[in-house]
């Protein structure tokens, strides 16, 4: 490789790595302002609502997710992968309640089998957390591959209309 196209190569790979950092700042802001809603949505309906906890964390939960896909898709990713948003969302979702198993497991791992107190093991879950609902949001619905691979190398795989790539100028 001769050192032109090894400069050029270092540059696309910087300016990707760039973005990525950008997305992932975008992203954790996103989820630090659906994070205070959740939060204020389970002491609010507790506390002043009179509601179960359980029902409260789950309506935090809820409202959470959405405002998280809107601000996701909106503000911080740059490409879809899916031209159905309804599509879209469903996939989000199921992510998020994959991220929210694996903050319990880990939960339950650091306090019940590594002794740490529940405030304490959240800090490492939720950092876990983050990581797979970041990337696994961004692989698989947030990364355009067709234009990345090429239509060739997908052309074998057929795909409806509802979940075809699209991008955004």
């Amino acid at each position: 490789m001769n050192n032109a196209v090894k400069a050029n190569f270092t540059a696309a790979k910087v300016d990707r790595l760039a973005a990525i950092m950008g997305e992932a700042l975008g992203y954790f802001l996103v989820s630090v302002g659906a994070l205070g809603l959740d939060y204020s949505l389970l002491v609010g309906l507790t506390e002043l609502g009179h509601l179960n906890y359980l029902i409260s964390a789950a309506c935090g939960f809820a409202a959470g997710l959405a405002l998280s896909y809107l601000m996701s898709a909106a503000f911080v990713f740059r490409e879809h992968r899916l031209a159905s948003r309804q599509v879209e969302f469903i996939i989000f979702a199921i992510i998020g309640l994959v991220g929210l198993a694996l903050n319990e497991g880990l939960m339950k791992l650091f306090v019940d089998v590594g002794g740490m107190h529940y405030a304490i093991a959240k800090i490492p879950a939720a950092g876990i957390g983050f990581i797979f609902n970041f990337g696994a949001r961004r692989l698989l619905l947030f990364t355009n591959w067709e234009s990345r691979l090429g239509s060739k190398n997908l052309n074998a795989i057929h795909c409806p209309e509802s979940v075809r790539p699209r991008t955004f100028s």
